[in-house]
């Protein structure tokens, strides 16, 4: 349920549906908007009590949100989110290029692909310090002396840097490190992690599981939001159909049904999603096309030698050449 404050409504007015939603056992939260305020009241059925609020001095309505996501959809929120990462605004009209290896495998290899990827145009450094890999004898991640490499990369290119965290327990010290917490598609549903991230207030990137529905996705948005945590990327890395030709399918439709259901900014990953190099580029510009608010490309200097995901990763020129053509489409669909 959302309470609509009117234009006019006090300080004071809406401290009295806060008391009053916090006294029926509900949760408020407040967003404030470019006009008016909203009010968000989170529990098991809140609307049996709507009549409690309807004439309350500055309220103009009460009205159920008809989704089960419920802040993190466009009845919510109608204007699209937008938040900053140091120097850049996500969600904006700005498309933002995220880049970088799979693994930290070493500090020159991090911080030569970090300045190669600088140069290309990349504006955020993605690299894996923690590693959730299918088999346990696979390359883990260098752990914290990884987040520590990455921090460095920062320091040398200016660039913000997103990574994954794998379990509640490493949030705190992966967001002492990261500008951008990734919570990957094998932990979409790890609700003890969901609830961690959103606590920390830190910006999330939110992949889609490989067999979870867009509405399992929001929902999963949601825990994140319900700690008042409203930086939210969501990214679409494929699913996994009976096509065998990819890694994985590229839901294409994913990206412009999310930006209807959701204020939240929508990324798109062409490596996981392919995992193949060779058709990085093509399903990358489809992206953007297709609304895309950024892209999440995998980068190495020598894929062939890479710990992980080697097969999916562009080389830096190619990379660069991506970028090149990133800017064209986003400059034909009224972007930048």
């Amino acid at each position: 349920m959302m309470i609509i404050m009117n234009v006019e409504a006090t300080v004071e007015q809406v401290e009295v549906v806060v008391e009053r939603i916090t006294a029926n056992g509900f949760k408020p939260l407040v967003l404030h908007g470019e006009e008016r305020k909203v009010i968000a009241v989170v529990g098991q059925n809140p609307y049996s009590t709507h009549e409690q609020y309807v004439y309350l001095p500055g309220v103009e309505q009460v009205m159920p949100i008809s989704r089960p996501y419920k802040m993190t959809s466009r009845e919510f929120k109608p204007q699209n989110t937008t938040f900053p990462v140091r120097n850049f605004q996500i969600g904006g009209d700005q498309v933002i290029m995220m880049a970088g290896p799979c693994s930290v495998e070493s500090r020159t290899q991090l911080l030569e692909t970090a300045l190669a990827i600088k140069e290309a145009g990349g504006q955020i450094l993605r690299g894996g310090a923690y590693k959730p890999r299918t088999s346990p004898y696979s390359f883990q991640g260098l752990g914290e002396e990884g987040l520590e490499i990455l921090a460095e990369a920062r320091e040398l290119t200016g660039m913000p840097v997103v990574t994954e965290v794998t379990s509640h327990d490493l949030v705190p010290l992966v967001a002492k490190y990261a500008d951008i917490l990734q919570i990957g598609a094998r932990n979409m549903q790890n609700f003890a992690l969901l609830n961690a991230a959103g606590a920390s207030q830190q910006p999330i990137l939110l992949k889609r599981g490989n067999s979870a529905t867009i509405e399992e996705l929001l929902m999963s948005a949601e825990y994140i939001l319900s700690h008042g945590n409203r930086q939210v990327i969501l990214c679409e890395r494929g699913i996994r159909t009976f096509e065998t030709s990819t890694r994985n399918t590229t839901d294409i439709n994913a990206v412009p049904v999310l930006k209807s259901l959701t204020h939240l900014p929508v990324f798109l990953d062409p490596s996981h999603s392919t995992g193949r190099w060779e058709f990085v580029a093509p399903i990358a510009r489809a992206g953007i096309a297709a609304g895309a608010d950024g892209l999440i490309i995998e980068v190495h200097l020598a894929p062939e030698k890479a710990l992980s995901d080697g097969a999916q990763s562009l080389k830096p020129e190619r990379y660069a050449q991506l970028v090149r053509q990133a800017r064209a489409i986003a400059l034909d669909v009224d972007r930048c």
